[in-house]
């Protein structure tokens, strides 16, 4: 998507040539008009797919799940990351690893917000070594439910959390590919 694009040259950061920082747009500050394009993007990528939920994953994910969820017209769901007081009854869940933190998080969805016959599509700002992304999978496929695909805003093309899942069989859509990234050369995308 050149869109994404060309706000990630304009203002996304590299650092340490694995970490690209798109704070200023995407998942610290957001460009509201820039996440209403993504929204729009993911529903013409997947609107045969007969989707009834968008899920996503605490915290970056959810402003570009709900832009999508509201072009779709169903609900968004994110697993959150801790078990609060008003999550009540049985919860699927996940160990997680961050790859910007190097955190491993527990996250949760309570189950009645996913049921076997929801038709899931996975949202996230980012796809690294796909941790989360196979989390997500693997509490849907818990719960009997169907994953018809996972949009990604940005994918690093150069390590193989994207390659690992479409050999699993599952549809990945990336809005941009970043094959190679450095703070002196900048970033190159996929075509």
């Amino acid at each position: 998507m050149k869109l994404l694009e060309d706000r990630i040259r304009k203002d996304g950061t590299v650092r340490n040539c694995n970490i690209l920082k798109v704070d200023s747009f995407l998942n610290h500050q957001l460009d509201v008009t820039l996440l209403d394009e993504l929204g729009k993007e993911f529903y013409r990528l997947f609107k045969d797919e007969g989707v009834t939920k968008i899920l996503t994953i605490e915290s970056s994910g959810i402003a570009i799940a709900m832009s999508a969820a509201r072009e779709f017209r169903i609900p968004a769901v994110f697993a959150k990351k801790n078990r609060t007081k008003n999550i009540e009854g049985e919860v699927y869940s996940a160990a997680v690893e961050s790859f910007t933190s190097g955190i491993t998080y527990t996250v949760i969805i309570s189950k009645k917000f996913l049921n076997a016959d929801d038709r899931v599509l996975i949202i996230d700002d980012f796809l690294a070594q796909g941790q989360a992304l196979k989390g997500l999978v693997g509490m849907v496929e818990a719960a009997g439910a169907t994953v018809v695909g996972c949009g990604i805003a940005i994918e690093k093309g150069f390590q193989d959390g994207g390659k690992t899942l479409r050999d699993q069989g599952y549809r990945v859509e990336s809005l941009a590919i970043v094959e190679s990234m450095d703070p002196e050369n900048g970033i190159v995308f996929r075509n």
